[in-house]
Order: C-alpha cells, then sequence, then structure tokens
C-alpha cells in the first residue's frame, strides 16, 4: 500500500519560527490547501532566503499547494470564482440551508483532467467540501456546484482545484484496453493509483469503499485477468464512484477565502404587513378623535395571522413633536386633535426610546409584542434617525443638527415636498455620539422584543456610519434584520446591502410592463442576488401605484400576485387588501394619508382580495421554490400583457403566468425553457393550479387564457 506523504513544508533555516505547515487533510484523507495560508511575499522571502538567490523565485516553479502566485494563476488555474462581492472584500450572503451555485474557470495546459471543489468552512472550522461539475459548453471549461451553509454566522468559502490523476488514467485507460495497447504499463499505473485511494479511504474509515476499490487493484494484474475483464473494470461505476473521492488529487490550488455570511431565513423569505396602531380602534367623539393604541391593535394582528403573514411592521411610535406639526394632507394648520406625522419624532414627553402616550406604555407594547409572537408574528419597528423641534436631542445635541446662517436648524426637504416638523440629523459634527446613541436605542427595542427594524431613508446618512452600526449589530445580535427603505439609485441600494442590510425596498412598485418584470426579475435573481434581497411592497403610505387608482380589484389582484411570487419577500400596507385607491389628484399619494390623520376602516368592505392574499401566503409556505430568489426563469410569450416565469428549489417547482391587464380577457401561447423545469423537450407533464386546484397536461409550447376575475395560473409541476 502507497505511503501518506506528509506535508508540504518550507522552512527558514535561518530562523526559530516554526515551518510554515502548508497542507492538512480533510475526511477524505486528501491534503487540504489551506486559503489562509502565508502570502505569497512570505514564500518569496522563506525561497530567497533558503536557497541564497537575489531575485525572488519564480512563481511557476513553486509547487505550492494552495497558493495563487503573484501572475494570478496557480499550478491548477482558477478564475472568475461566482459569487462574490467586491472582488471578496465584503460578503456573499446566505440563509440557513439555501442553496445557491458557485462557479469557476478551472483548466490547465495538455489534455490531462482537471477536477475542482467548492470548500465552505464553518465559523467552527468544520470543511464542507462539495465536488464541482463541468457545464456544458465543455469548451468554456466552467465548473459548478450547488451548495448551502447549514448554520448561522460567518463562513468562508473558496474553490480548490487539482490534477485528476484518476480521470486522467481512466480516460487513458478506456482507449488503450479496448485496443490492447500498453496494457501491462496501464495496469500497472492504475494499480498505484488504486492503491493509494484504499489507503485513503481506510484512514477515513471507509471499509465499503476500501473493499471496492482494493478489489479493482486486484483485477488490475494482465498476468490473472484477460483485457476484457480489464476494461469491464474500468467501466464499473462503483469504482469510478469511490475514486472520485479517494484518488489522489496532486497540484492542488487554492482561491483565496471569501466572505460568506449566513443568516437566519428570515432575512430571506417572510411576508410583512404594516399597519398604524394610532389607527385601530380610533374613534370620534363629541369632544375630538380618541387614538387606538396597543391594546386595540391586537384585532389587527389576529387579521394578520390569518392572511398568513409573517411580520407587522409599525411605522413610529413615539411621542410626536407639536412643532409645525403637519395636518390632514400634509396642511401645516393641524388641529387640536390632529395626531400629525409619526415620522415627526420627539416631544417633552420623550424621543425615540419612549412611546407615544396615545398609544400606551411600554409595557403595553411589550403586551402587543408578546401577543404577536403568541399568534407566530415578529414585529418590525421604524428605526428613523430624525427628529421634531420638540425633540430632546435638539436642546440636549443642538451639534446634531445643522444650523444655517441665520441661526436656525435646518429642517427636512425633498423638493417640492417640504417637512418643516422633521429635522434631519448631521452625521459629521459628533459621528461618535450619534453612533453610541444609535446602538443605545437598538439595544433598548431589542430588549423589548423587537427583532426587525425597518431603517428609514438610510441612503440619506453616510455609508460608514451604517457600515459601523452593521458590524456591531451582526457581532451583537445576529438575529436581528435590518430592512433599508431606501427608494434611490442603485449604487446606493446595493451599497447598503453590501454593508450589512438584510433586505431593502425595490422598485417593484414601478415595474408595471412586462419588459420591465423581466428585466427585474432577472436583475435580482441572477445578478445581484448573492448580497441584495429585495422586499417587494405592492405599495406604501408614501406610494399610492397610480395603475390601481381605478380601484379596479383585478388590478390589486396582479400586483398581490406578482409580488408574492416573484420576491421571496414581499409587502403591503394596509388598506391594499380592500383596494383603497383614492388618490392626490396628480400625484402618487394617498388622498386622506393615514401619515397625518386618523385611518378607522371597515375591513369586511367590498371589494377586496382578502382571500386570495391568505391563499397566497399558504401557497408561498407550500413551496420552497417561492421562498428563495436566485433561481428564477423567465419563459416567453407572445403576448405584451402575460409574462411568464418559473421558480425551482430542488424538485418543488413552481410556474407563474401573469396577466397584466386588468379591463380584458386574453390568451397567449407560452413556450417553456423545459431544461430549467428538467425536462426533457418533448416531454409532457402534468400541472396542478394552486389557485383553482383543477389538474391539466401542458407541453413545452401550451396556450392560456387569463380573465380579470382569474388573471394568473400558479402552477405546481407533479412529478
Amino acid at each position: 500500500m502507497a505511503k501518506k506523504r506528509p506535508p508540504r513544508r518550507i522552512a527558514d533555516p535561518g530562523s526559530s519560527e516554526p515551518d510554515l505547515d502548508l497542507t492538512g487533510t480533510d475526511p477524505t484523507g486528501h491534503a487540504t490547501p489551506d486559503p489562509q495560508a502565508p502570502s505569497e511575499a512570505d514564500i518569496a522571502d522563506l525561497m530567497r532566503r533558503s536557497t541564497g538567490l537575489r531575485e525572488p523565485y519564480p512563481p511557476e516553479a513553486m509547487d505550492v499547494p494552495g497558493q495563487l502566485p503573484l501572475r494570478g494563476f496557480g499550478r491548477i488555474p482558477v478564475h472568475n470564482v461566482s459569487p462574490t462581492v467586491e472582488a471578496g472584500r465584503l460578503p456573499v450572503k446566505a440563509v440557513v440551508d439555501e442553496e445557491f451555485t458557485v462557479s469557476a474557470n478551472v483548466f490547465r495546459e495538455g489534455h490531462d483532467a482537471v477536477g475542482a471543489s467548492v470548500v465552505l468552512v464553518s465559523p467552527r472550522g468544520k470543511r464542507h467540501v462539495t465536488d464541482m461539475v463541468q457545464v456544458e459548453p465543455m469548451g468554456l471549461d466552467i465548473w459548478e456546484a450547488r451548495v448551502h451553509a447549514w448554520a448561522p454566522g460567518d463562513w468562508t468559502m473558496h474553490v480548490e482545484a487539482w490534477s485528476d490523476a484518476w480521470g486522467t488514467w481512466h480516460h487513458n485507460a478506456e482507449a488503450k484496453l479496448e485496443a490492447g495497447i500498453d496494457v501491462d504499463l496501464v495496469c500497472a499505473e492504475g494499480h498505484v493509483l488504486l492503491d493509494s485511494a484504499a489507503d485513503r479511504a481506510a484512514a477515513a474509515s471507509r471499509p465499503d469503499e476500501v473493499e471496492v476499490i482494493g478489489r479493482a487493484a486486484e483485477a488490475l494484474d494482465p498476468s490473472r485477468s484477460p483485457a476484457e475483464i480489464l476494461a469491464s473494470v474500468v467501466r464499473d461505476p462503483a469504482v469510478d464512484a469511490a475514486m472520485r473521492v479517494y484518488a489522489d488529487r496532486p497540484l492542488a490550488t487554492a482561491t483565496p477565502a471569501e466572505p460568506l455570511k449566513v443568516e437566519r431565513r428570515r432575512a430571506l423569505y417572510g411576508s410583512w404587513y404594516e399597519f398604524f396602531p394610532r389607527s385601530q380602534g380610533a374613534h370620534q367623539t363629541e369632544t375630538g378623535w380618541v387614538s387606538g393604541t396597543f391594546d386595540s391593535s391586537w384585532e389587527r394582528l389576529e387579521a394578520a395571522a390569518a392572511m398568513g403573514f409573517d411580520v407587522v411592521y409599525l411605522p413610529p411610535i413615539h411621542p410626536v413633536g407639536r412643532a409645525f406639526r403637519k395636518g390632514p394632507n400634509n396642511t401645516l394648520d393641524a388641529g387640536p386633535d390632529d395626531p400629525g406625522s409619526p415620522w415627526a419624532i420627539g416631544s417633552p414627553d420623550g424621543g425615540h426610546d419612549a412611546v407615544n402616550p396615545d398609544l400606551g406604555t411600554l409595557e403595553d407594547f411589550d403586551r402587543f409584542v408578546g401577543r404577536a409572537r403568541e399568534l407566530g408574528l415578529e414585529v418590525a419597528l421604524d428605526f428613523a434617525l430624525q427628529a421634531s423641534p420638540d425633540h430632546p436631542w435638539v436642546h440636549s445635541h443642538p451639534e446634531w443638527f445643522t444650523t444655517r446662517v441665520d441661526g436656525t436648524i435646518a429642517y427636512a426637504e425633498n423638493p417640492p415636498k417640504k417637512y418643516q416638523d422633521i429635522y434631519p440629523i448631521n452625521f459629521d459634527n459628533d459621528p461618535e455620539g450619534i453612533y453610541h446613541e444609535v446602538i443605545r436605542l437598538l439595544e433598548f427595542w431589542i430588549a423589548h422584543g423587537v427583532t426587525i427594524f425597518r431603517v428609514d431613508n438610510p441612503h440619506t446618512k453616510p455609508l460608514n456610519f451604517w457600515a459601523w452600526v452593521m458590524e456591531q449589530m451582526h457581532r451583537d445580535h445576529p438575529e436581528v434584520i435590518f430592512l433599508a427603505e431606501a427608494f434611490t439609485r442603485p449604487e446606493m441600494m446595493q451599497a447598503l446591502a453590501k454593508v450589512g442590510f438584510q433586505q431593502g425596498y425595490s422598485y417593484f412598485v414601478w415595474r408595471t410592463e412586462k419588459w420591465e418584470l423581466e428585466e427585474y426579475l432577472h436583475e435580482i435573481s441572477h445578478d445581484t442576488g448573492h448580497y441584495y434581497r429585495p422586499n417587494f411592497f405592492t405599495n406604501t403610505p408614501d406610494i399610492n401605484p397610480i395603475p390601481l387608482n381605478d380601484g379596479n380589484p383585478a388590478g390589486f389582484a396582479i400586483r398581490a400576485i406578482l409580488a408574492a411570487t416573484m420576491s421571496p419577500s414581499w409587502g403591503m400596507y394596509s388598506g391594499f387588501e380592500i383596494c383603497e385607491h383614492a388618490p392626490v389628484p396628480g400625484r402618487e399619494e394617498y388622498l386622506d394619508s393615514e401619515k397625518y390623520q386618523y385611518r378607522p376602516r371597515d375591513w369586511s368592505s367590498q371589494p377586496n382580495i382578502i382571500e386570495l392574499v391568505t391563499r397566497l401566503n399558504q401557497i408561498r409556505r407550500e413551496h420552497p421554490a417561492l421562498q428563495q430568489l436566485r433561481d428564477a426563469t423567465i419563459h416567453r410569450t407572445d403576448h405584451d400583457k402575460v409574462f411568464a416565469f418559473s421558480k425551482r428549489a430542488g424538485d418543488d417547482v413552481v410556474i407563474v403566468v401573469v396577466s397584466l391587464d386588468p379591463d380584458w380577457g386574453l390568451g397567449a401561447h407560452v413556450t417553456f425553457d423545459m431544461a430549467a423545469l428538467g425536462l426533457a423537450d418533448d416531454q409532457l407533464f402534468e400541472v396542478h393550479d394552486e389557485l383553482t386546484g383543477t389538474d391539466a397536461t401542458w407541453a413545452r409550447e401550451d396556450w392560456v387564457e387569463l380573465y380579470p376575475a382569474q388573471p394568473a395560473r400558479i402552477l405546481r409541476l407533479r412529478r
């Protein structure tokens, strides 16, 4: 049996420092290149001192496992590793058990075979190795593997490539054994490979593989077996499978380790429902309005749970300032009973660590959070770093605001909009003080059961500030999720995701045409899915989608279906389910906006899409395909108002065909990408419609009819 070679070391004979061990072993007994091994400069320096060379030893001549030399390629070239974020400076994102594809170009000189694997290293240092496979077209040397991490935390991942000794021998043996050429030599070479592989299998305590490999080694004896038997050994799938794991992997080369941040599943998947507690149970008396409270909002919690939502998101619950308080429809003449904008935070009753007395007490809020948990809901709290003129900060920390030349504090503006009731924070005057106050506030609300924060306008605050905050939150509270409410330029939205925001608002509300939806789905699933997780809100208190201003319930249904199926995280602002639509004329805003006044509702009013929303959330829970972001395929239709796509997670495949016309019935031919569905081009397939409960048989090219009363098909592929 072949002896196991000791780890290769590079030592400095003139130094008392320990040798640099550049290899270890993985569970299969293979030498493993260490992606955290010494730098190229360290190695070159050691080589110079130990050999007396005046110039760095040529990197091409150094057989140093695990190192990429200065010219960019190791002994087995590996490049174009994907996914990566900022060339490995920032982490790729995943959630627990989320499968994703790692790809790379792997090749070498000549005709010898190569192999490659993806190595995930857990926060505790455990290696998980997944072999890669070469994919079509073969001439492009693209290798891929599907991987997943099984626990939250800070992981690393890298690609290891090697010269595939077994693959090279196997290819040559098939040709030579059948032709009767060099049979003795081929068998002798194969015997050496099998013998060393048996050693590795034995070291890994794999007796079954030892037996399979051992029998093959004995069979490769030309004096005992005719050539046809030798050929059958070569073709034995059991032998090949064992050798793919335990054969020698010489010239191993590892790419640098890249960070992988693994988070809990809610960071990727969830259904969100936003409502204002002050409107729940609010009523008017002879003396004026009486605010809803945390206690009177329990009924809305129960309704959200009944509709299948996972998260309830509350606008700011803090005291609202009196100075420049806004009245109905953003007017400047607020009456004594007008509640004002909850985003104008701060009054003599307190600031960001207090609750509005109109809503109740902190103990009432704690009971509210407890009731939400009983219903299976998480509470997301709005985190708005701004202040009303009455906020305690204005007096205790005036340096946190911008003072104009006339001595007044600058209020918020987004021309033509003016927010006289809100002072934005200036993060440059006392960044350390603001940072510590922000951390204190987050810790305060986390202690009161808040596990998710929806951050208001994070794109108007410095990016390095958020990187600072997110790093500490990830370290101390990795379970806490931050949603970036940033409707802004793509670079900023993506940068916020890169520095640690688990989710971000999206452009979905403005993507209405077929070509826009196709481009956007491709972007979020294939281009940015490894770090940016969108949350598809159908509407917000600020955005009353113009296409829904006519109140057609079919339009509301279409947008809900698209949001719930295109993105693993989706949400709605209350009122959408009862088709609220009255706009401020000519603007993308709600008339009588709840931002400035109480808005009690009749939740049984007609028309509504409550039953559809409930069914959509149920479908999402039943289908892992709809709980993931990265595996989405667009299918061709011959109608510009019919949008078709599919999502896949393992054996679960969901096909969605949606009409984009809420007013008229229409039909279209759909041509499916059968490979994306895991089917042959000529294969018929059975589907179950999750909305209607009907079954059908479909083909690669099929016809679909959609109507305002049934604007979509959500089809489960039956295996």
